[in-house]
């Protein structure tokens, strides 16, 4: 329990003490029997009860608009709520409290008060408010982003770190990326030869999961030039991002949960079968090639299984439904993320073509022309850094970042927040706020150079990856591939749009949901810039 809440239960009881005292000493003095003292103490304390709660509600807590009745400010919300929460805060300012359906909910739309909650009351906000999308679809919170924070949440979150995320591991993938982001190379030479325009976050997307495929699975998932079941897992994820975005009406009015009025839940209920079903046939194939002793190194699936049998000391054992539940994570967050963040990228590269070529020409100082570059160049693409950087801060892949849920009652920034309402920061606003950022709407990389801001949680002004204990597992894996895949694209290809599209008409719009998708998928002509030898 915070410090805070304490003080705060404590000053209530000091209260309720002193006036109960008070009242006894005033009623031993009257004259009356002990019946009617005993009358009179009753509605003392009924008196009482009723004042400290009408206190309570009238306890400061931060501006916001009025709600009406049952539904509260939902309607004010629209299709894009970052953008809605955004226009709010510059009326009621960045700590506002809105009453969502019967839900309390709290929205942080700056650093400082995105900092007063991540750090100073982070743990007090380590859980996640339950859900549809976390029922339905993530396998009733038994996935790492859902799970609650407890014993459970941090073997699994360790697992993730020591096999998949930290340094060693991270290091060991690094013969997996450089094939896979090769292959993907040579896709795009091959539709280049074809005379064809690349659809490229349908690549990126199948680069994205064939490289944790080889981690996890010891294979590949899809065909390296996309094909249909490729595209349908995308259209999977893509819809699964969308409906977990939702502001579904059930998870706010929980009275009217059962009535799915926008037929959210019947939706997810499907898709999760279309994902149960993928995820078992991989742990199926699995299980078998295991026992066949056909699996070769250890992966990530073989570390799952054997933690099936092999309770952990603090998070007990995993079942085939929570390795699934950890699959959807790995396969939807690991492989959407990565795919738009880069697809936003390189659509603002084709607009600001100045922007292109020094990257390019920064990347050929490095690398030069007669080889490919490699992981190990990208720390000295400073230029590139900065671009990666101002795509995570103008088109952040989560814009609301998952929603956290107040154990206790407490107090920021001089306001009341109550028990159990529902945290959300807006990171897109707080990433577009001229407050904050010069010229916030415009694509300028050369804001991070020489820039000691960082992306990874630690400098609020800019955190597409959350911030605190619940920060995104993956993220050193998500800079990671986003930087080398980006790097790679422009060492290797001149990118420019169709014959008939312009510049100035390419669509930008975003398309919401869990994730920040462009409304529009990129369709760009590649031109190749290296040795053909150098994409075989």
């Amino acid at each position: 329990m915070l410090q805070n809440s304490v003080h705060s239960k404590q000053r209530r009881r000091a209260e309720m003490t002193f006036v109960m005292d008070s009242a006894h000493d005033f009623l031993v003095s009257l004259p009356i029997s002990r019946g009617q003292m005993a009358g009179l103490v009753v509605l003392l304390a009924l008196g009482l009860a009723y004042l400290l709660t009408v206190k309570q509600r009238r306890r400061r807590l931060p501006p916001g608009p009025a709600g009406w009745p049952v539904i509260g400010s939902l309607p004010l919300l629209g299709t894009m709520p970052h953008r809605s929460f955004y226009q709010l805060s510059k009326q009621y300012g960045p700590l506002m409290y809105m009453k969502l359906g019967t839900t309390d909910a709290i929205i942080a739309s700056s650093p400082k008060v995105a900092e007063a909650f991540f750090k100073a009351h982070d743990g007090n906000f380590s859980n996640r408010p339950g859900n549809a999308g976390a029922t339905y679809m993530a396998y009733d919170s038994n996935d790492l982003v859902w799970a609650p924070y407890g014993p459970r949440w941090r073997m699994l979150r360790k697992v993730c770190n020591i096999h998949l995320f930290a340094g060693k591991a991270l290091e060991d993938m690094q013969p997996v990326r450089r094939a896979e982001v090769g292959l993907l190379v040579k896709s795009i030479l091959g539709h280049q030869r074809r005379g064809e325009a690349v659809n490229l976050g349908e690549l990126l997307n199948v680069c994205t999961a064939n490289v944790l495929g080889q981690v996890m699975l010891s294979k590949r998932v899809f065909d390296s030039q996309g094909g249909r079941e490729a595209s349908e897992f995308r259209e999977m994820v893509i819809e699964l991002m969308v409906l977990a975005g939702v502001f579904n009406i059930g998870d706010f009015v929980p009275s009217l949960a059962w009535l799915d009025l926008q037929g959210v839940q019947a939706k997810m209920k499907k898709l999760h079968k279309r994902f149960d079903d993928f995820f078992g046939k991989i742990l199926d194939e699995h299980k078998a090639a295991s026992a066949r002793h056909e699996t070769g190194r250890k992966d990530f699936l073989s570390v799952l299984l054997e933690l099936r049998n092999n309770a952990d000391g603090e998070g007990g054992k995993l079942t085939d439904t929570d390795m699934k539940a950890l699959l959807l994570d790995l396969f939807t967050a690991g492989t959407d993320t990565s795919a738009s963040t880069v697809e936003w990228a390189i659509s603002e590269l084709i607009r600001h073509p100045d922007i292109m070529e020094r990257c390019q020409r920064e990347a050929d100082s490095v690398v030069g022309r007669q080889r490919r570059l490699a992981e190990a160049d990208l720390q000295n693409l400073s230029y590139l850094q900065a671009v990666v950087k101002e795509t995570f801060r103008l088109h952040p892949s989560t814009p609301l970042l998952l929603p956290r849920l107040a154990a206790e009652e407490c107090e920021v920034e001089g306001y009341h927040i109550p028990k159990n309402a529902r945290l959300m920061v807006n990171a897109w606003g707080i990433q577009h706020d001229p407050d904050v950022w010069d010229r916030p709407l415009e694509f300028d990389p050369e804001r991070f150079v020489g820039s000691n801001l960082d992306v990874r949680g630690t400098d609020f002004e800019v955190i597409p990856f959350g911030a605190g204990r619940r920060i995104c597992a993956g993220v050193s894996m998500g800079i990671r591939m986003v930087q080398f895949m980006l790097a790679t694209l422009i060492h290797s290809f001149d990118w420019s749009l169709p014959a008939g599209q312009t510049v100035e008409k390419l669509d930008m719009e975003e398309a919401f949901g869990l994730t920040l998708q462009k409304a529009v998928p990129l369709v760009a002509v590649p031109t190749s810039r290296l040795p053909l030898a150098l994409y075989e």
